[in-house]
């Protein structure tokens, strides 16, 4: 059932299922919250509870917000703002899985609010400052066909350019995958819909870049060995782990995955979870 929180002006949709420590779900953008539909039941039959929200401007959340500056972009700081005020509501702390730039928000909350935020898992997240791989441009077939439709989907503002990337984005392709699709392309043609997406793009992973050393939570970064967001998926990892207090943060390579791997690798993401959070515990 889908419950809605008031923030400010504005309302995150979201879900809660099952009982026990809780786990909060944020999706990346351009996408909502049914890209965890595999993921949540399983980490539910673990024996967590989990709250799955829609990204603000995304899914059923509403859209025209501002950010905390005033500008229209939709930033990590902001994404990060609401998980935490959705811990809260929910009497947290909480574990935050979040997807690409939901990852960069993951850590903002992680340093802004220590005691609500318990460890963060990141999936192919933007959390560092990023450059292009000219030379991968050349050399890596799924980083060039992933940076020419990223491209194309800002540059004019298409929604046929993004549905296109996120089909190179799932080199394997869960069994509902067509459905899915669909459905998340209706949802981006609602009146202001690909707009308020298209505002993420104009924020950067700077915020969450800056904050990566005062984390104090442990840290899982799980990347798809495919991920064409990346020319080395493991390397940006690594990368990020490095950005980190030194023994917080490790990484995780799921091969054949690409940029979706709650998605497209579920279980083999839900066993990493569990495994995780449980060394937490006894650690």
């Amino acid at each position: 059932m889908t419950e809605f929180l008031t923030i400010g002006n504005g309302q995150i949709a979201y879900d809660v299922t099952g009982d026990g420590p809780l786990i909060v779900l944020s999706h990346g953008m351009g996408d909502h919250r049914n890209a965890f539909r595999h993921l949540a039941p399983l980490l539910v039959d673990a024996g967590y509870r989990v709250a799955n929200a829609d990204m603000r401007g995304h899914g059923e959340s509403s859209m025209n917000w501002t950010s905390h500056d005033g500008s229209e972009a939709i930033s990590r700081t902001d994404v990060a703002g609401d998980l935490l005020a959705l811990i809260r509501h929910l009497s947290g702390p909480a574990v935050i899985i979040g997807h690409s730039l939901s990852g960069g928000a993951a850590t903002i909350a992680a340093a802004q609010e220590p005691e609500l935020v318990s460890a963060v898992i990141e999936l192919g997240p933007f959390t560092k400052n990023q450059t292009v791989a000219m030379g991968a441009l050349f050399t890596v077939g799924r980083y060039r066909r992933g940076a020419l439709r990223l491209i194309g989907t800002q540059a004019f503002k298409s929604l046929g350019a993004w549905m296109s990337y996120l089909d190179v984005a799932y080199p394997t392709k869960p069994a509902d995958h067509a459905e899915a699709m669909a459905a998340l392309a209706a949802k981006l043609r609602e009146p202001g819909r690909f707009a308020d997406f298209l505002k993420t793009g104009k924020s950067t992973p700077a915020d969450a870049h800056t904050q990566l050393p005062n984390i104090s939570c442990p840290a899982l970064i799980v990347m798809g060995t495919e991920d064409p967001d990346w020319a080395d998926p493991k390397a940006e990892a690594d990368a990020v782990v490095a950005l980190m207090p030194a023994g917080l943060g490790r990484v995780e390579l799921i091969p054949g995955s690409g940029h979706y791997p709650h998605a497209d690798a579920a279980d083999r993401v839900a066993e990493l979870t569990v495994k995780f959070l449980a060394g937490q515990q006894h650690a």
